[in-house]
């Protein structure tokens, strides 16, 4: 029976990843084909996958598109491009009659080109953008006071109900989630409060436990709880023995522990499991913008309510989306700028089988995070074809302003020498990141 379950993990994980890869891929693709179009440059091939062709048709404008056998990553060839790399075929180019010429990409305008490449990355973002604002009016925003909304199952008695707009925590106001979380966090030690809530018209004085037990709100996918078997909505009764009741007392535990076996016992649907995990120390964002290194266990806690949320308009859900996709850019460069100074370890990069290990973690654990996962991995893809390296997108934008600023393009033996370094950097960079997939599996 373990057998045929880790095979249904194996094939759960395959389909998850091939998944997130095709739509990724599919739209950053489509967005050079299209806007190469719009520009007059007609392309032969639009690929998804690579290798042996499986399926494939011809358009009434004459492009091929078709599905490849080794799905990771895809391509569109234009006329007069040589290869998927859009090198030059510079015999074909001799041959072709001047109306072909006139729709090849190595004789359009130097704009026209610098949109049909960049409109790859940019349509990644537009997807990113697109699905973080689906999700917000998905699941909505919290209302614009803070208001109980649905309550988590606990062992104890919680006199809040839904709908419970909170004015006040131990006697003082409360006017703003930043009120609450001020008084909440500045608490000495955890314990019962009186919380003032207004319900029907009427004020209302409470005691209520504490707002944030060890609950876990969710588990971050291939980590040492995920690997343990913690579950969002398991309520952690004790840790190597010890009781607790404050999912703050959680950190200081496993603090002491550093990558040791650690008993732990959960109740779940009113039983109480025993389970075993082992932290492990891993580099964490602090609010510093750097990094620290700590020992975790890939659990998250929040209070044991979730506010009432509201739909947002049309408009502020692609604000939102727009601004989750700069913050997983501002974050990838700021993860970057510190493996280059050294502060956090290469070893934090992940090659393919890492994002199909994490894909179908989380396809398991939430339908609704591994659509956001796709969105991550949009913006992810984009932000890093930006980069000036030749092969990928930023590397021809290079060669595109080069050419603008000079009048011609760079010299041929040139061009040649600056694709195969980068091909041979892309192609390092991911040998490295799969070693480092092969080492955490």
């Amino acid at each position: 029976m373990e057998f045929l379950a880790q095979i249904g993990e194996f094939v759960t994980t395959l389909i998850a990843f091939t998944i997130v890869i095709s739509i990724v891929v599919s739209v950053h693709e489509y967005g050079h084909y299209i806007v190469a179009r719009w520009v007059g440059i007609h392309a032969e091939v639009f690929s998804l996958g690579f290798g042996k062709v499986l399926a494939s048709r011809t358009d009434k404008r004459g492009t091929v598109w078709q599905i490849a056998a080794i799905p990771l990553g895809g391509y569109v060839k234009f006329l007069g491009d040589k290869d998927a790399s859009s090198a030059t075929d510079e015999q074909a180019m001799e041959q072709m009659n001047e109306y072909d010429r006139r729709r090849s990409f190595p004789a359009a305008a130097v704009w026209r080109r610098a949109l049909a490449v960049a409109a790859g990355p940019f349509a990644n973002f537009a997807l990113s953008i697109t699905v973080f604002a689906g999700l917000a009016m998905w699941q909505g925003v919290s209302a614009p006071l803070p208001t109980v909304g649905q309550i988590a199952p606990l062992p104890y008695e919680v006199p809040l109900q839904p709908g419970d707009r909170i004015v006040g925590v131990n006697g003082q106001a409360v006017e703003s989630y930043g009120d609450l979380f001020r008084i909440i966090n500045a608490l000495p030690e955890p314990g019962d409060l009186v919380m003032q809530v207004e319900r029907d018209g009427d004020t209302l004085n409470l005691t209520v436990p504490w707002l944030l037990p060890p609950l876990i709100s969710a588990v971050d996918p291939l980590t040492p709880a995920n690997e343990a078997g913690l579950q969002a909505g398991d309520l952690i009764l004790s840790v190597d023995g010890q009781t607790i009741i404050a999912f703050e007392e959680l950190r200081g535990i496993i603090e002491q522990k550093e990558e040791q076996p650690l008993p732990i016992q959960v109740l779940r649907d009113g039983k109480v499991l025993d389970l075993t995990l082992i932290p492990r120390m891993q580099d964490y964002p602090n609010n510093q913008n750097g990094f620290d290194r700590r020992v975790m266990i890939g659990v998250h806690g929040e209070y044991y309510f979730d506010f009432a949320t509201i739909t947002p308009n049309p408009l502020v859900a692609l604000e939102i989306g727009a601004s989750n996709t700069w913050y997983v850019i501002t974050s990838s460069l700021n993860g970057l700028k510190h493996m280059i100074f050294g502060n956090v370890s290469p070893r934090n990069l992940s090659g393919p089988i890492g994002i199909a290990r994490v894909s179908g973690a989380v396809v398991r654990q939430n339908a609704i995070d591994y659509i956001g996962l796709i969105a991550m991995i949009s913006t992810a893809i984009g932000f890093l074809n930006l980069f000036p390296i030749p092969v990928l997108d930023g590397g021809h934008l290079a060669t595109f302003v080069y050419e603008a600023l000079r009048g011609r393009p760079p010299n041929p033996k040139f061009m040649q020498v600056f694709m195969t370094i980068g091909l041979v950097l892309v192609l390092s960079l991911m040998v490295f990141a799969t070693y480092n997939d092969i080492l955490r599996f």
